[in-house]
């Protein structure tokens, strides 16, 4: 009898196995067709497609083609960073914000010492898509302390320290063209409602200028308009051009004469604009400063960094929301400054160094000693994907993803994942560049692990996207 369940055991097992390799089997030939159709489209004639699929139980891959050609990642590149966060970090990690003051209080309530905000590169102060967040109820609170140590007027400095990242930084990879605009908007130890500010405009006859509607800037940068009305149906056509520290700003290209949509556009010193907004809102009560606002970074470049020396009394600490929920708005909304604030954390706690590239590096590194994934497979410049160097394989992604699989975090990054054409996927779009990666549950049970790249495509963007979710479609 023994024997007998050992022999039907082992045609059980067989049997599986068979079924196994053959779904295997049916799937690869499926997938191998439907790529060659799409890489035989005339919209690749001169460009490149990439695609790695991964059994997601097994871990085996499936299919795969160009898949060790390092490809640019637009946006793809942030699932990347994600879970090189999540990993080293963990999914309960937390920014902090501390407001102290140096020097004395006297008996009027004078403090004789300066108000000191410092950073330490949380990409969601001020946001407003998080109800603790948001500025209005930081600047209440940050008052509140202020109040409660019996501070009734600052002899003294408002400083907001933004020296952990010396200051304001930009990837040097970023294009010219991007970074005045919100989606370029860089990185600060003291970031401020996601470093961006919007703006209005009054349309006009189609070709005349459109006029910039009242808005409220502080002190250190203007507002210089050159947008003109385009044509019904036109759209938005208006980019801001700055740099960090830019005391003017100027807005050019068309704004439709049919579009309301306010312009997002990056604020060249996000830690100065926080300082002026505590400023304004200690005036509301009367608590004036009687000397300046001013950051860190600029006191540096005044050789008068010494003025922030002295011991410091916390007042209050902020903590940022979870690493998880960030991640959550950083795939479902791709906002870049939240990958370049991770980046520089995760280089500064694996290696004291907040540089961006080299913190793209530890990246590479990390994945290196994880998955032994070959350094050249992940060279990148930042960690948004907003760089047009970046170049990563989509088997080298695609482990990336697999490995995020078994991590008591997945639940939470699967969340964070878009839900496009019925999958999980992150996208990515830059000029001549898409992208898609996530997971797939097949209608047999199955589940897949991919990531898709195409390079220097021809024709409409969207017909492209619909050519990639034709070709992702026989994964379902």
């Amino acid at each position: 009898m023994r024997r007998f369940f050992s022999f039907f055991y082992f045609l059980t097992v067989c049997s599986l196995v068979s079924v196994h390799t053959l779904q295997a089997q049916g799937v690869k030939s499926k997938v191998q067709t439907a790529f060659e159709t799409f890489s035989k489209n005339p919209s690749l004639k001169n460009g490149m497609a990439s695609l790695t699929v991964i059994n997601s139980k097994t871990g085996e891959v499936v299919f795969d083609s160009n898949n060790q050609i390092g490809m640019p990642t637009a946006s793809t590149l942030k699932v990347i960073t994600s879970i090189t966060a999540l990993d080293l970090l963990g999914a309960d990690f937390t920014f902090q914000t501390d407001l102290s003051y140096t020097g004395t209080i006297d008996s009027l309530g004078t403090l004789n010492g300066n108000i000191i905000i410092e950073g330490k590169g949380d990409p969601t102060l001020g946001s407003d898509r998080y109800p603790e967040t948001k500025p209005e109820v930081l600047l209440a609170k940050w008052k509140d302390a202020i109040v409660k140590a019996g501070i009734k007027q600052i002899n003294g400095k408002l400083i907001a320290d933004d020296k952990l990242f010396n200051g304001y930084d930009v990837p040097g990879t970023w294009m010219w063209t991007d970074i005045g605009n919100y989606y370029g908007a860089g990185v600060s130890a003291l970031n401020w409602k996601e470093n961006k500010q919007g703006v209005n405009f009054t349309v006009s006859r189609p070709g005349q200028p459109a006029k910039l509607n009242p808005v409220k800037t502080p002190p250190f940068y203007t507002l210089i308009n050159e947008v003109k009305t385009g044509s019904n149906g036109s759209g938005d056509n208006v980019y801001a051009f700055s740099a960090p520290y830019s005391t003017e700003v100027y807005l050019r290209g068309t704004y439709g004469a049919d579009l309301k949509k306010t312009i997002e556009i990056s604020v060249p010193d996000p830690a100065l604009d926080l300082a002026y907004s505590l400023a304004e809102t200690l005036s509301q009560d009367s608590i004036l400063i009687s000397d300046t606002v001013i950051t860190a970074k600029r006191l540096l470049n005044m050789d008068s960094l010494s003025l922030m020396d002295g011991n410091r009394n916390l007042l209050l600490s902020v903590k940022s929301p979870r690493l998880g929920e960030i991640v959550h708005w950083f795939n479902q909304k791709s906002i870049n400054l939240y990958g370049e604030s991770l980046l520089k954390i995760i280089g500064g706690i694996s290696a004291m160094d907040f540089n961006t590239e080299s913190a793209a590096s530890l990246v590479s590194k990390y994945w290196q000693n994880k998955l032994a994934i070959d350094p050249s497979a992940i060279n990148t410049f930042d960690g948004s994907g907003l760089s047009p160097q970046n170049r990563v394989t989509t088997l080298a992604m695609g482990k990336i993803m697999q490995y995020a699989k078994e991590r008591p975090w997945y639940d939470e990054f699967l969340k964070s994942l878009p839900n496009i054409n019925n999958t999980s996927m992150k996208s990515g779009t830059i000029g001549g560049v898409l992208g898609y990666t996530g997971y797939q549950k097949a209608s047999d049970g199955q589940e897949y692990t991919f990531a898709l790249l195409v390079n220097n495509y021809q024709g409409p963007a969207g017909q492209m996207r619909q050519r990639m979710f034709k070709l992702l479609d026989v994964l379902k």
